[in-house]
């Protein structure tokens, strides 16, 4: 089977090549050319301009690749197009399955060349959200039915410290928390409590920009920021990125979770009683709500110099 950089078959060049290798026998295909009286002497030169040409995609497929050291899409090609250079002056004369074999290898390689190319681009979200949740405090009742039902929809599980909406923190005391005293919000304040929700934030997003493994992407149909569980690797840096304090982590698993607004139909709202919450058209609230930190997360080098790159132009 040959395979693309992204791990993806190829079957029309792969077809190709078989039919090559079948239509001709050996004998009537690889006849020496002028230049060469012998024909072993031949057979040597072919077999190293192909050895040539199977290492240089070898080590520009990732699937394949031995070497610790990565090279650019360009030393990639570079390096393709030298070996193919070297196979073509190595011959005066090419016979239908030298050329399809050349011509065919080269195809591979550079795909698989472009497919690690754009592995090695950042990812950096500038979709914007479909819709978002909001809130009125003044319907909030605090019976955290919400959270529950987000936990139990989305983890099967009963859990509202790991729930996507935020109630029980800011329940008693506000956002601002035990300091602001009866001048606060909450319960123990002037009663009005705040539900803090994932403000599903545009370019650039803070958490997904803090990931060092790329593990929070964007899924349709709401467009919505979500973490994608098979890249998470627990490190809790997208924590350590939003302002609001908006990502959860689940113990159990070692995984990061946030709101992903259920596919458009979100629980928390449905299951409401006061009709406290609404899904709504996406609009940006990130400057409108206060942060309730200062965010700590390291965006890596790449992805900041990608951005700056992106904002010269």
């Amino acid at each position: 089977m040959v395979l693309d950089g992204g791990g993806r078959e190829l079957p029309e060049i792969w077809a190709l090549l078989e039919a090559s290798s079948v239509a001709l026998p050996r004998e009537e295909v690889l006849q020496s050319p002028p230049g060469y009286t012998d024909k072993r002497e031949w057979d040597i030169v072919l077999d190293k301009a192909m050895e040539s040409l199977i290492g240089a995609f070898q080590r520009c497929c990732p699937s394949r690749r031995r070497q610790a050291s990565k090279m650019n899409s360009e030393d990639h090609k570079h390096e393709i197009s030298e070996s193919a250079l070297n196979f073509v002056n190595s011959s005066r004369s090419f016979s239908r399955r030298e050329f399809l074999l050349l011509t065919g290898g080269i195809i591979v390689a550079f795909s698989a060349s472009e497919s690690e190319a754009a592995k090695d681009v950042p990812l950096i979200i500038m979709d914007q959200a479909e819709g978002l949740v909001i809130a009125d405090p003044t319907r909030c009742v605090g019976c955290r039915r919400c959270e529950l039902a987000c936990t139990e929809f989305n983890d099967g599980k009963a859990s509202p410290s790991m729930a996507r909406i935020k109630i029980s923190r800011n329940l008693n005391f506000g956002p601002k928390g035990l300091y602001a005293g009866q001048r606060g919000q909450g319960n123990w304040g002037n009663g009005f409590v705040i539900q803090d929700l994932c403000k599903q934030c545009p370019h650039p997003v803070p958490c997904a920009n803090a990931c060092p493994n790329d593990a929070i992407v964007v899924k349709p149909p709401t467009n919505a920021r979500v973490v994608d569980l098979d890249k998470c690797i627990g490190c809790k840096m997208c924590q350590r990125a939003c302002p609001w304090e908006m990502m959860s982590f689940d113990s159990e698993t070692d995984k990061a979770t946030k709101c992903f607004l259920c596919d458009g139909r979100p629980k928390c709202v449905e299951a409401c009683p006061s009709g406290a919450l609404s899904y709504v058209a996406w609009r940006d609230l990130t400057d409108k709500a206060p942060p309730r930190v200062v965010p700590t997360a390291v965006v890596s080098p790449a992805k900041a110099q990608a951005c700056i790159d992106c904002h010269k132009k």
